[in-house]
C-alpha cells in the first residue's frame, strides 16, 4: 500500500528570534552538504527577526537545486532558513523512518522533475506533498529504522577510519 507524503508529514510553520541562534544551531542551504553529508557550522546568521523554526527529529531538506540531495534528521533545535523544508511526522510515524523515505535518491528525482525554473529549481512544496511512500506499520518502521541506523553508524565510523588513515583529523 502506498501514500502520500501529506499522509505521513506537515510542513512546520513555526517561527524563532534569530537571537537565540548562533551559527551552530543555524541551518541554510549554504550549510547542508550534499549527497546526504550531513550539515556544517554556518558562516553567518540570517539579518532578520526571526526565521523558520524546526526541533530535534524533524527533517531538513534544501528547496533549492533538489539534484545536491542535501536533507538532515535535526539533532537539535535551531532555526533555518526560509529555502529550507522542515518537515515533521504524524503521529504513528517514526521521525526518522521520516527521513530514510526522503533520503532515497528517488525522492530527490521526484523532487527535481516536479521542480520550478531552471537556474535555480526549487521543489513545489505542493508536489512535493504528493511524493509516493511505502506504508508500514509503525513496528515494522522501527525495525527498517533500526537496520538503516545501523548502516549508517558503520559508515561513519569508516570515513573516520579512512580519514585517520590519510592524516584528516578533522572530523
Amino acid at each position: 500500500m502506498r501514500y502520500n507524503l501529506s499522509d505521513i508529514c506537515d510542513y512546520v510553520k513555526g517561527k524563532v528570534d534569530v537571537s537565540v541562534l548562533d551559527e551552530s544551531t543555524y541551518i541554510s542551504t549554504e550549510n547542508m552538504m550534499s549527497n546526504k553529508g550531513g550539515i556544517c557550522k554556518a558562516s553567518s546568521l540570517p539579518v532578520v527577526q526571526q526565521t523558520q523554526s524546526f526541533c530535534v527529529g524533524d527533517v531538513l531538506v534544501s528547496n533549492i537545486r533538489p539534484y545536491f540531495k542535501k536533507i538532515w534528521f535535526a539533532e537539535f533545535d535551531g532555526g533555518c532558513s526560509n529555502d529550507v523544508l522542515v518537515l515533521r511526522a504524524k503521529n504513528g510515524v517514526n521521525s526518522r523512518f521520516l527521513y530514510y523515505t526522503l533520503a532515497n535518491d528517488a525522492f530527490f528525482e521526484y523532487s527535481m522533475a516536479t521542480s520550478k525554473g531552471t537556474k535555480m529549481p526549487r521543489g513545489d512544496k505542493g508536489a512535493i506533498m504528493k511524493y509516493e511512500v511505502p506504508y508500514f506499520e509503525y513496528e515494522e518502521q522501527e525495525k527498517i529504522v533500526g537496520i538503516l541506523e545501523a548502516l549508517d553508524l558503520k559508515i561513519q565510523l569508516n570515513i573516520k577510519i579512512n580519514d585517520n588513515l590519510e592524516g584528516n583529523h578533522s572530523v
